[in-house]
């Protein structure tokens, strides 16, 4: 795949990634639908970042950089979390996931205000463009969290009738 295609798919990924980390990590009430749906989409969404990012070679180009690196260590970071939440170990997947979402928003850091970067320069020659995508992930985001909502509130009202 062409950098032309990877690169928008990562910063896609990623943008889902920071909103939908932000809305768990903000939540009080955690473990529910809405909880575990923003979660999935958020771990799905974080792989996609982590194995798009191998795909992407031009800080040193043709090689793998310390980036890369990071990448290596978050996608391990990610599965722990996974498999702490698959086997109930709250205190460990809490701290996995909180870990993860941190680092990406310092890869987020990283990626905006480095000029030469991609974001600023598509903020510079593609502001339409890179408002178009922000607004689809922002959307992205905002479907999961509704339907996650959504659930919640059915649950809720069977929850009342059996009562």
């Amino acid at each position: 795949m062409s950098d032309n295609v990877v690169i928008p798919l990562h910063a896609a990924a990623a943008t889902v990634s920071l909103l939908l980390g932000a809305y768990n990590l903000l939540r009080r009430t955690r473990g529910d639908r809405a909880h575990r749906l923003a979660g999935r989409v958020w771990v799905a969404a974080m792989y996609v970042t982590v194995l798009t990012s191998f795909a992407i070679r031009s800080l040193d180009p043709g090689h793998f950089s310390w980036i890369h690196g990071l990448s290596a260590f978050t996608f391990c970071t990610l599965s722990i979390a996974l498999w702490a939440a698959l086997t109930h170990r709250v205190r460990i997947h809490r701290q996995f996931m909180t870990g993860s979402y941190l680092g990406l928003l310092g890869a987020f850091v990283g990626a905006v205000v480095v000029p030469v970067r991609d974001i600023p320069q598509w903020i510079v020659h593609r502001p339409v463009e890179l408002a178009l995508g922000f607004l689809a992930c922002l959307a992205v985001a905002g479907i999961v969290i509704a339907a996650g909502q959504r659930g919640n509130y059915d649950q809720a009202k069977v929850e009342r009738v059996r009562q």
